[in-house]
């Protein structure tokens, strides 16, 4: 279905496109970013050595269809910044395998034991999406955005690695 490969610098002009308003931008990067999203902004955030960004791709077609990426602390891995940007893959199925990959890659090869996510309360298809990976709600963590005076809650996402007396 997808795959993950190294995201570089040939794959931003894809990416800035995608993202094509505030909103899309707020939904997918929070407050870390601002609106436009540019060549420098994006050459600024993966500077930092605990982020890793991923452009996905569609297997059948060979096609760059979206990104992603993972950011590790001490205490755990942040999935985030997730969009299935072309629009003739949105609505597949993508995301459930795109997260399947991700998580795969905090726990087998970063060797983290602890993943979370943030999403907004009204993307219910991702929120449902994640549960299917067995993430659960995190309420200690939940909080609001606003943009163009309109208030978005985030709600925070967490998943334990599976331990062997947990099977």
């Amino acid at each position: 279905m997808i795959r993950l490969e190294k995201f570089n610098r040939a794959d931003y002009t894809a990416l800035i496109s995608w993202v094509d308003s505030p909103e899309t931008l707020m939904q997918v990067a929070g407050y870390t970013l601002q609106f436009p999203l540019t060549e420098e902004q994006l050459d600024q955030s993966l500077q930092d050595p605990h982020r890793y960004p991923f452009k996905v791709v569609d297997v059948a077609s060979g096609e760059y269809i979206g990104y992603a990426e993972i950011y590790v602390t001490p205490s755990v891995a942040r999935l985030g910044r997730i969009i299935i940007g072309s629009k003739h893959f949105r609505g597949r199925g993508l995301g459930h395998a795109l997260v399947g990959n991700l998580v795969a890659y905090c726990f087998d090869t970063l060797q983290q034991t602890v993943i979370d996510l943030n999403v907004f309360d009204w993307n219910i298809s991702a929120i449902k999406c994640y549960q299917k990976m067995g993430f659960t709600m995190n309420p200690a963590k939940n909080s609001i955005r606003e943009l163009n005076g309109v208030t978005w809650t985030v709600l925070n996402m967490i998943l334990h690695k599976p331990t062997a007396d947990s099977s």
